[in-house]
């Protein structure tokens, strides 16, 4: 095991100093972010009453991803989540693939983020706002991951803070519209969008995997931290729908601009809207800072192998941190938040998350007993609930998200056929 306060062993390595607590904190702060604020309303548009029902179907499909990328994550501990498993299981394309989607698809996430704290924070400049935040978290985690892991539990308190504020509201305010209100009719294809569209607020378990060379005693940390962050996001966003669904019925949260906001004043307690006003720019920023926490580690794994410029792949010598990987992920994500649409921005990403996904599970098929397998049916419902899930999404983000992977394996397939002629590329496949 490597010490806490031990300095990564080779320059181009990271240090390991997480343990469970800031693992499934991470995690946490990655989960329960914006979307819970946000994707309420969308989702109960698309499955009416059933929408605790898109809830259910979006947590057994998380459960069956985060049980596959624990396992993996356990015995092949370094940054890249899925693109290091895709690779080592399934072959270099796959590998690439799973990088590229996670690459593409949490880079959109991180524009959403910061438009939610734009929108929230200050609604008139909330493009400026997003681009400055960006840059602001950037240089959080440029100065090291424990710092990150520290801003994160502090975000993480915060949080859970207002969501159980609003939960308690609910339950002794006078509202209960959702008794009387038959909402709008229940259809297995409302369900399934709506059980993709939060997922979009389930998938930051992901965080833990990316993190795999910065956790101590990862064959025994990362099983522990993904179910444990995957469960208590799963009870607290349960609580925070039925409360929803009770206060405002399904009719009234699917027409809510702010869900959790309408709620307390439907509650009777309109005092708390400011608060949850601040808990949903605290939220967004948790999720933000783990989002380009992630991305930035599967840019250094991809970077490694030459799948993306070798410059990025460069740790700093100080900090140990991919610091050219992180600068590269602030300064896009930072454009994209100062141009981008939410909307456009969500179900892009979740189309890419939900194909790289798919890949984790096709790669945990392919375990070993000895190696820590799980059972046969987890990545089985894993990969085809990511499957159906993403093409039930609305037909532009499926369109957009299905071109966007196919321009992906062009570009793998073009930069083989460089390599195996002997071109620039042609290094890369001595590797």
């Amino acid at each position: 095991m490597v010490s806490e306060t031990s300095a990564a062993g080779d320059p181009g390595e990271l240090r390991r100093s997480l343990g469970v607590t800031d693992a499934v904190v991470i995690g946490l702060g990655a989960m329960l972010g914006a979307g819970i604020f946000a994707a309420l309303a969308p989702a109960a548009r698309a499955a009416g009453s059933g929408l605790l029902l898109g809830l259910a179907v979006a947590a057994v499909v998380a459960y069956c991803n985060a049980t596959s990328s624990a396992r993996l994550a356990a015995l092949y501990p370094a940054s890249g989540g899925t693109y290091v498993y895709g690779r080592e299981r399934l072959g270099e394309f796959w590998g690439y693939l799973a990088g590229w989607c996670f690459v593409v698809g949490k880079t959109a996430s991180c524009a959403a983020m910061a438009l939610t704290v734009g929108a929230y924070a200050w609604p008139a400049y909330a493009h400026a706002v997003a681009a400055g935040t960006v840059v602001a978290l950037t240089a959080v985690n440029y100065r090291g991951v424990r710092k990150s892991a520290l801003l994160t539990r502090m975000i993480v308190a915060i949080v859970l803070a207002v969501l159980a504020a609003v939960v308690v509201a609910a339950g002794f305010g006078d509202a209960a519209i959702g008794a009387r209100d038959t909402g709008t009719g229940l259809s297995a294809n409302g369900v399934l969008q709506a059980a993709g569209l939060l997922f979009f607020a389930f998938a930051g378990y992901a965080r833990i995997a990316t993190l795999g060379e910065e956790v101590r005693d990862p064959a025994r940390t990362i099983p522990r931290a993904i179910p444990l962050a995957l469960a208590i996001t799963v009870v607290v966003y349960a609580l925070v729908a039925i409360a929803a669904l009770r206060t405002l019925g399904p009719d009234g949260l699917a027409a809510a601009a702010a869900p959790l906001s309408d709620v307390v004043d439907a509650a009777g307690a309109g005092w708390l809207a400011p608060v949850v006003r601040v808990g949903a720019v605290v939220a967004a920023l948790g999720s933000l800072l783990a989002l380009i926490l992630g991305v930035s580690r599967t840019v250094l794994a991809m970077a490694r192998d030459r799948h993306l410029p070798y410059a990025l792949a460069a740790v700093h010598p100080r900090f140990a941190v991919p610091h050219r990987a992180e600068l590269a992920v602030g300064a896009v994500v930072a454009v994209a938040a100062a141009s981008a649409d939410i909307t456009a921005a969500i179900g892009f990403s979740s189309f890419g998350v939900l194909v790289y996904y798919a890949i984790a599970n096709a790669c945990a098929w392919t375990l070993r007993p000895s190696e820590g397998r799980p059972g046969r049916l987890i990545p089985v419902v894993g990969g085809t609930g990511c499957l159906v899930l993403a093409f039930s999404l609305p037909a532009q983000s499926v369109v957009t998200g299905a071109l966007v992977v196919a321009a992906g394996a062009l570009l793998s397939a073009v930069r083989r056929r460089r390599g195996s002629s002997g071109g620039p590329a042609a290094d890369t496949q001595q590797r």
